[in-house]
C-alpha cells in the first residue's frame, strides 16, 4: 500500500471538495480546480477529510494511488492558500518590469525578453531584481517560474542569471593563471 496514498487529506474551513463522475473538484476562496480520476482509483469525502483508495492491485493502480492523492492535496492547498515561487535576478544591468500583463526582462541580450503569463498565473515585480509568481495550480506556477528562469539560467562562473530564491548555485573557479618556470 502506498504510504502517501493511504494518508487522509484534511479539508480546511472554506474549502469544499466534491467527487463526481470520474472527477474531483475543489472550490475555495482563491478559485476552483478539477482533476480527472482514473477508474482504478476511488476517492471519497468523509466530513472534513478526503481519502484515496485503489480498486485493484494492478501495477497501474498502485502507481497512480499516491500520485492522485498528492494532486488532490495540492488542489486543496491551492484553492485555500495558493502557491508562490520567488525568483531573483543577479547581474549588472539585469532587471525586470511589468508592462501591462507582460513581464519584460533585460538580461544582457541585444533584445528584451518578454513573458506573457498563462491564464491563472499572476506575476509581481516588487523590486527590479525580484519576480514573484503566484497561482492556485502548483504545476502551472512551477512551469511559469521555470519558463522565466530559462531565459537566462544562472551560470557557474559569476553566478549571473535568474535563479530561484532558495537555489544554491555551485560556483566554478574558472581559468587559473599558470606560471611557467624559467
Amino acid at each position: 500500500m502506498s504510504r502517501v496514498g493511504k494518508s487522509p487529506i484534511k479539508i480546511p474551513a472554506g474549502v469544499t471538495v466534491t467527487v463526481g463522475d470520474g472527477e474531483v473538484k475543489a472550490k475555495g476562496p482563491k478559485g476552483e480546480l478539477g482533476l480527472d480520476v482514473p477508474d482504478s482509483i476511488k476517492v471519497s469525502v468523509d466530513g472534513s477529510t478526503v481519502t484515496v483508495g485503489r480498486l485493484s492491485d494492478m501495477k497501474e493502480a498502485r502507481a497512480l494511488h499516491g500520485t492522485i492523492r498528492a494532486r488532490i492535496a495540492n488542489m486543496v492547498t491551492g484553492v485555500s492558500a495558493g502557491f508562490v515561487k520567488n525568483l531573483d535576478i543577479i547581474g549588472v544591468g539585469y532587471s525586470a518590469e511589468m508592462k501591462g500583463k507582460r513581464l519584460v526582462l533585460k538580461l544582457g541580450f541585444s533584445h528584451l525578453c518578454e513573458f506573457a503569463p498563462p491564464a491563472g498565473i499572476e506575476i509581481e515585480v516588487p523590486a527590479s531584481t525580484r519576480i514573484v509568481v503566484k497561482g492556485i495550480d502548483k504545476q502551472l506556477v512551477g512551469q511559469a517560474a521555470a519558463d522565466i528562469r530559462a531565459f537566462r539560467p544562472p551560470e557557474p562562473y559569476k553566478g549571473k542569471g535568474i535563479r530561484y530564491h532558495d537555489e544554491q548555485v555551485k560556483r566554478k573557479a574558472g581559468k587559473l593563471a599558470v606560471s611557467t618556470g624559467a
